[in-house]
Parts: structure tokens; sequence; C-alpha cells
């Protein structure tokens, strides 16, 4: 190669990467859009206005948070993955998105190939939660309550699909009972029904449950994650007594592809920052949650995994959307 070709090359390839680099050092230069796939007021909606807010005064940028229910997340997902790859539109990703993948045939996108990992927020633990009439107060207990009585155990859940169905799907398969599923068109005509006795059993999410538990209105039997919570920490988790189970409600940022890698970078280490906050670590523990950061790598490997996780349970069971 001569000099006047490599000279050519050398130019060609430095006004190629000129204008990345300095985007990069000007972000964000306006404000963020995070597309939340719930209403507001619901969890989802706290945690992404609560990473949201912290993440706005560490870039210097307002974080609107978008609201766009619907189709189990999908349409959140949908807009993101249609947006300018220019870390101006985040999506707060969570357990639904990996679920989806398998739940749904039609989707008009692929959620891993589409969608690039930035950050992990955090994990919430769900509990299993029983009527205080059910004559159960272990898991081991309820498994075998469940195996004497079949057909007599129902579970309700927010509906086809939900988190709370599929973290009772893994249990059904893992203890090998059988329960009669009930979707309901939420968590809390759900919840309302477990206290009227019209359902037995169902996985919660601790901020919806865990004033009931305390009162004594409902009676928990463990807790989801693979370790017991510091909320209910004399509650044991449910592995302990079906090994390897665990299952949680996690949530965390994507972008769409192609954004560039210095932009991902960047937020990565401003949300894991936001996340080492003990401020934001109390709120977040509040909430029910364990902070999980991770590097951009890590999240992805992450949701591959539960992607591949869930995918096994919703085609073991055959589960359709509704």
């Amino acid at each position: 190669m001569n000099l006047v070709r490599r000279r050519f090359l050398y130019l060609a390839g430095a006004a190629i990467a000129a204008p990345a680099a300095a985007w990069s050092q000007t972000y964000p230069a306006r404000p963020l859009h995070m597309v939340v796939g719930f209403a507001a007021g619901g969890g989802a909606d706290i945690i992404a206005r609560l990473i949201g807010q912290s993440l706005s005064e560490r870039l210097g940028q307002q974080i609107v948070v978008d609201n766009r229910p619907g189709a189990g997340t999908n349409i959140a997902t949908e807009v993101v993955v249609k947006a300018a790859p220019d870390g101006y539109t985040l999506l707060l990703a969570n357990s639904p998105n990996a679920i989806n993948t398998t739940l749904y045939d039609n989707l008009s996108f692929d959620f891993i190939r589409d969608v690039a990992p930035v950050a992990s927020i955090g994990r919430v633990p769900l509990v299993m939660v029983v009527n205080p009439t059910l004559p159960a107060k272990t898991v081991a207990e309820f498994i075998a309550y469940a195996k004497a009585n079949p057909g007599k155990v129902n579970m309700g859940s927010g509906g086809n699909g939900a988190p709370d169905h599929m973290s009772g799907e893994l249990f059904k398969a893992m203890a090998g009972v059988g329960i009669l599923h009930v979707p309901y068109r939420g968590v809390a005509p759900a919840i309302a029904d477990l206290l009227g006795g019209q359902v037995q059993v169902i996985f919660g999410t601790m901020p919806a449950v865990i004033a009931l538990i305390k009162s004594g209105k409902l009676r928990a039997l463990g807790v989801t994650t693979a370790a017991r919570s510091d909320q209910l920490p004399d509650v044991p988790a449910i592995g302990e007594f079906v090994p390897g189970y665990e299952a949680s409600q996690w949530y965390g940022i994507g972008a769409p592809r192609n954004t560039p890698p210095e932009i991902v970078a960047r937020l990565n280490t401003e949300i894991n920052a936001a996340l080492a906050d003990p401020k934001l670590q109390a709120r977040f523990t509040d909430l029910g949650g364990i902070p999980t950061p991770m590097t951009p790598a890590e999240f992805g490997k992450f949701v591959a995994a539960e992607t591949e996780k869930w995918g096994k349970v919703v085609r073991a069971g055959n589960i359709k959307p509704e």
C-alpha cells in the first residue's frame, strides 16, 4: 500500500470517528425519554421515576418517563426498537421482556437482537402467599396439601404470562404439584379473591402483599429469590424446600440496537453510580428491591439466561397470552 493511499484511509477513518467522538463528549444535550410498559403509579413506574431522578441529576438533563402500557410491555418495547439509536430513548426493561420472547408468536422485534443491554437496576422478590384458612404453614406442607387435594388449590395471578403467573408455573413444575391457574386482569383483583377465599395462593410482588402479610391477613410461605429478603427475614426462600427454585421481577435499562458503545458505557457508569447511593438503595429496599449493578455485557448475559429459562416454562406449560 503506497503512502498516499494509507494517508487517505487514515483521514477517512478519522473523519468517520470524529463525529462519534464529539457526539459522545457532548451527550446528553437534551432530555432523555425512558419508556415504561406499564401505567403510571405501579411498581415499574415507581422504579423508573426513582432511577430517572437520580440519573437526571448525574447527567444534567431531565429524564422524561413515557408510560406506554399494553400488550404485556410489547408496545413500549416496540417504541424503543423503532427509535433512533442516539441514547435519547431508553427502555425500562423487565421480566416480561424475557417471557414475551416465547409467549408471543408474532412479535415485530427480537428483544435480544433489537435492544442493547445498558444496565441492570435490580430485582424485586415475589412472595408465595396463601389465605390463612389454608392449613399449610410452610412450603413443604403446601406441597403435601396440594398433592393430597388435587383440584382444590387455585392460584390467582395478574394475567397469563405475567411474572407472578410464571413464578407459580415454575413452582408447579419443580414441586410436581397440580394447581389450577386463575388469571385476573391485574394483581389487585387476584389479591382480593385470595383474601375472600376464591383462590388459595398467589405469587405476589413484595410491595403488593407485604402490608397484608404483616397485618396477618395473608400468610407468607416463601420468597421467590434464592436468598431470604431483608424485608421478611423470617420467611424462608422457596428454594430451601424446592432446590434450585428462583424467580424474581427484575428491572434494567435497554436502548435501541446500534446505540454507540460510548453512550452505553456512559449510561452504565452513571446508573451504577446511582445504585451505589445509600439514599437510592434505602428507597429501593423499601420497595422490597435488591440493587444488582452489572456491566452491559453482564446484563446482556443475564437477560439471555432469563429468556431461555422462561422460554422453557412457557413451552412446557403450553402457555398462551390472553
